[in-house]
């Protein structure tokens, strides 16, 4: 007696292969698309200039700030320094200086984040405009402030803008305390600039 089979045994390799062939394709298809997006992740953005320490900020302010509102001035000075540019290698160094008029200020005013405006001026006698956002932390007695944003005139207008500076927290917690004031704050910088 022949035993049962399926009337159609041909058909079941081929639809189980097929299955097989069709996921191992689709499997093969998601892999190749991460990989491309990894690469085109590793190939976006060019680093157009980077600064590093011993580029600085240096603020004081007039008279010092502290935890009780009172008109103030501040003096901003940037000093950038050694900077390396690929796209354009006479750029080694920049400043950027901005004194603010007469205002309402306390040391907690170190800590707040928002909006800014700088420009900076290159050896090369070009000048960077960068529109950023300013966002502050304090780690045990560093003071952090990152500034992230874009450069909306001038060289390297378009480009995507990082700072970092970091400094000493300490006599602005004492000043929040109330058991001080806040003449200056020095802090040491990064700054990279990159095509988007």
């Amino acid at each position: 007696m022949t035993p049962n089979r399926s009337p159609h045994p041909a058909r079941a390799l081929p639809l189980r292969t097929w299955c097989l062939a069709w996921t191992a394709a689709l499997l093969l298809m998601l892999s190749m698309a991460g990989n491309a997006k990894a690469l085109g992740t590793r190939d976006q953005g060019v680093l157009d200039v980077e600064c590093i320490p011993p580029s600085s900020s240096n603020v004081v302010y007039n008279p010092p700030l502290t935890n009780v509102p009172q008109p103030v001035v501040s003096t901003q000075n940037w000093q950038l320094g050694p900077c390396v540019s690929a796209s354009k290698p006479a750029l080694t160094s920049g400043t950027h200086s901005q004194t603010s008029l007469p205002r309402d200020r306390t040391c907690f005013d170190l800590l707040a984040a928002g909006p800014e405006t700088k420009t900076i001026t290159w050896n090369t006698g070009d000048t960077s405009t960068l529109s950023m956002n300013r966002t502050v932390s304090v780690a045990g007695a560093a003071l952090i402030v990152t500034h992230t944003g874009t450069v909306t005139s001038g060289l390297f207008a378009g480009d995507s803008v990082l700072i970092t500076e970091t400094g000493v927290a300490t006599a602005i917690t004492l000043c929040t305390l109330g058991l001080g004031s806040v003449g200056s704050v020095y802090s040491q910088m990064t700054l990279t600039i990159t095509s988007l």
